[in-house]
């Protein structure tokens, strides 16, 4: 990954950041552990955060937020009407009794699935409503920037309302090409999609440059949006970085350990690896894979991998377990899906633990398409073998190959280490996201001070 030169910054240059953002600042997902370590080292007193929400933020990296939840930027005939339909009014409106239902129904059923990309449609493109309390809570802390991961139409919008509302710059983020896929089947007659690319256009028109999760996404982001993007994925700290496992130190059994998610049919890539691995155990290579997800993916999805003799699920892991997992394994595990709709999704991203493996000392098996970000950024390191069609007998001679050979499995993880160093040590990307935010504070507030004060 080659980051956009930007000049370092000095304490005191740190520009005053207003964030928005779902998920406040913390270590329970993957885009709150991005964030907390973007930030990591920022003065305090310069970092504000507006989070919709209803998780408890931390005050590892900001002590300044102001939550602002549905109940407050929904309407009150909307709120109301949603509460009878059963919300409960905190958690998102996607997991409401009739909602998380519909969702539920959808993997399996395509009616489903378009009556759930509807009402999540809907909901997304509703009016705001603004409280005068955050307008005067914004305007207190007077940012030179505005920053958000974005990631809905209407985080969007709340988004652009604070960068006018303050009259500063925005940077937005993307980590996934939701814009391109997000309401690419109709929804709503076509106007949810009009309305993405709509809102996404208001807001470019407020941001000097951008930021993406890789360097493919930078490149096609310039020239899709019209201003130069900087790629800057997870960063990682030296509780992740180890040594890769010398011969001495090989076992007799193969230990195989993914860490993340289910969804997105990731499952599915998972269990082909599983019954891989049957097939190779039966033919006399001891091996084995352990999976931590999330609880409820465990819970959701343990049925499909019950019958694999050489499959174990573990146990889910907080923030602070997942480097312990990652050294202890002899291959890392890194899966996305073959279904054309995800990987239309997924083609530009790099997966939050993608630096995190490649920092651990450990070999990486890439198992999903060949052209998406992260197959390219683990080929670019070095640091694994890809599978990158769906293809058993490929699968299984990635598989083989990196079981046998320990001297290959040393050379990919010393190669992974040492990109990890130079692209992904906490230190270094903080600096340059410092740097960069500070370059769009600078050259961009008389683009912001022009652009009105529209607030929704």
């Amino acid at each position: 990954m080659r980051e956009v030169d930007a000049p370092m910054v000095l304490d005191e240059e740190f520009p005053r950041v207003l964030v928005v953002s779902h998920t406040p600042f913390s270590r329970v997902s993957g885009t709150a552990m991005t964030l907390s370590n973007l930030f990591s080292g920022w003065p305090k007193d310069r970092l504000a955060q507006v989070h919709t929400g209803n998780i408890p933020p931390t005050t590892e990296v900001c002590e300044n937020f102001f939550h602002f939840p549905p109940r407050d930027h929904y309407l009150p005939i909307q709120y109301y009407a949603m509460r009878m339909s059963g919300w409960n009014g905190r958690t998102p409106l996607q997991q409401s009794r009739p909602i998380a239902a519909v969702h539920a129904a959808a993997e399996s059923r395509p009616t489903m699935a378009k009556i759930y990309a509807q009402l999540r449609a809907t909901a997304d493109l509703s009016p705001i409503r603004v409280p005068p309390t955050l307008i005067e809570w914004m305007r207190g802390f007077r940012p030179d920037v505005v920053y958000s991961m974005l990631g809905s139409v209407r985080l969007t919008r709340i988004t652009a309302l604070a960068a006018r509302t303050c009259g500063v710059p925005v940077v937005p983020h993307f980590t996934d090409d939701w814009p391109a896929t997000l309401y690419d089947n109709g929804e709503l007659f076509g106007r949810a999609d009009r309305s993405v690319q709509e809102t996404i256009a208001r807001l470019i028109r407020l941001a000097p440059l951008g930021m993406v999760i890789s360097q493919p996404m930078a490149q096609e982001y310039a020239r899709r949006y019209g201003v130069p993007f900087s790629p800057f994925a997870n960063c990682v700290d030296e509780t992740f970085f180890a040594p890769p496992r010398g011969e001495a130190e090989q076992r007799e059994t193969t230990e195989l350990v993914y860490v993340g998610a289910l969804h997105l049919n990731r499952w599915e890539s998972l269990r082909d690896i599983g019954a891989a691995l049957d097939g190779l155990a039966a033919a006399g290579l001891p091996v084995r894979l352990t999976i931590h997800a999330p609880e409820p993916d465990l819970t959701r999805y343990a049925g499909h991998f019950a019958p694999l003799a050489r499959v174990r699920l573990g146990p889910s892991l907080n923030s602070d377990e997942v480097p312990a997992a990652l050294h202890g394994a002899d291959v890392l595990v890194h899966i996305e899906s073959f279904d054309e709709e995800i990987r239309r999704y997924t083609r530009y991203s790099v997966s939050t633990k993608i630096p995190q493996y490649l920092a651990s000392g450990r070999p990486i098996l890439g198992y999903g398409p060949a052209e998406v970000a992260s197959m390219h950024h683990i080929q670019e390191a070095d640091a694994g073998v890809i599978v990158g069609t769906d293809d058993t007998a490929a699968l299984v001679r990635g598989l083989t190959d990196l079981c046998r050979d320990a001297a290959l499995r040393e050379r990919l993880a010393r190669n992974g280490t040492a990109f990890a160093r130079r692209e992904h040590a906490k230190e270094n990307v903080a600096a340059r996201f410092a740097a960069t935010l500070g370059s769009a504070a600078r050259t961009g507030s008389s683009t912001a001070g022009a652009a009105g004060r529209q607030l929704t």
